[in-house]
């Protein structure tokens, strides 16, 4: 791998990812491409593990003992280019006196790995939370080559539930809907994030729903009853006599709804002029200002 004894594990590991993607079959035009990648995955299978890289250091560091020597002549007598595993472990234990730390490597089953959780977000009207409904989504699940990189995606569907009362950022756990596991390992999760579409006429905040009314100038200072929308249908609401713009109307019950509360709706004010008056209209403007010539809207401002 072109790598030094005294490389930490970052080094080797970024030899291992660059030979790997130098030599890997699927890409690689090398003619004995495939016989080196081969060679590269053997040697991250021992350097890439700190017990097996010990082990194989310790070896190194005897090779020119006698019985290292003599083992290896024997080898060459018998014109074998590359020694057994069984002899391996042979020579590991008469060198040694102990057992092979690779004997029986190759039929030891690998560890169990945990697939990896996946997240998407799921937009939702807000008529959408008052009431438990089912949802088709669709996504990709992604599938990783032995370098952790994702070489394909499968399309999946699922079918879904989606709980009553659901809130923009709450997260809905699908266990074991993500990638597969290794070795047996357990399926990795798909988690839900919730996104509440924005609404044309209604703010949400928390559980409580914000409204914004708007009242002529007469409506706001005689009075009045006027339909206004709620998530679920009309109800008539009185404007008392003397409203002011920004005033909040609290209409409780009929905010949103989750399984243990409901929030309320506040009606908030907004007094909005006609577009255009004619002389008429502007004489009995001028009546209503010379019959409020003590008022002072900005005498707040006088006082700071």
């Amino acid at each position: 791998m072109g790598v030094k004894p005294t490389d930490d594990a970052k080094t080797i590991k970024t030899a291992y990812r660059r030979l790997a993607k130098k030599y890997h079959p699927d890409v690689s035009k090398e003619p004995d491409a495939e016989e080196r990648f081969k060679e590269v995955a053997q040697a991250w299978e021992i350097l890439g593990d700190e017990q097996r890289r010990a082990e194989y250091d310790e070896l190194w560091a005897h090779r020119n003992d006698p019985k290292f020597r003599q083992f290896n002549q024997q080898q060459s007598n018998t014109h074998q280019e590359n020694f057994s595993q069984e002899d391996f472990d042979d020579f590991y234990a008469s060198f040694f006196g102990q057992h092979s730390p690779f004997e029986g490597r190759r039929s030891q089953q690998a560890p169990k790995r945990r697939g990896h959780d996946l997240e998407i977000e799921l937009a939702v009207f807000l008529e959408e939370t008052q009431e438990e409904h089912k949802r088709t989504i669709s996504y990709h699940l992604p599938v990783y080559n032995v370098f952790g990189m994702v070489e394909q995606e499968v399309p999946k569907t699922l079918n879904v539930k989606i709980p009553k009362g659901v809130s923009d950022g709450q997260r809905i756990r699908l266990k074991g809907q993500g990638t597969a596991g290794e070795n047996g390992g357990e399926n990795g999760d798909l988690w839900l994030t919730i996104k509440i579409a924005p609404h044309p006429i209604f703010d949400v905040k928390g559980q409580d729903l914000e409204l914004v009314v708007p009242l002529s100038p007469w409506e706001a200072a005689l009075g009045t009853k006027i339909p206004i929308p709620t998530m679920k249908d009309k109800i008539l609401i009185t404007i008392p006599a003397g409203s002011q713009a920004g005033q909040r109307l609290r209409i409780k019950g009929k905010g949103l709804a989750n399984k243990q509360t409901q929030g309320d709706l506040y009606a908030i004010i907004k007094i909005v002029m006609p577009p255009k008056a004619d002389e008429k209209t502007l004489a009995l403007w001028q009546q209503i200002a010379d019959s409020q010539s003590d008022f002072n809207p900005r005498k707040d401002w006088e006082n700071k």
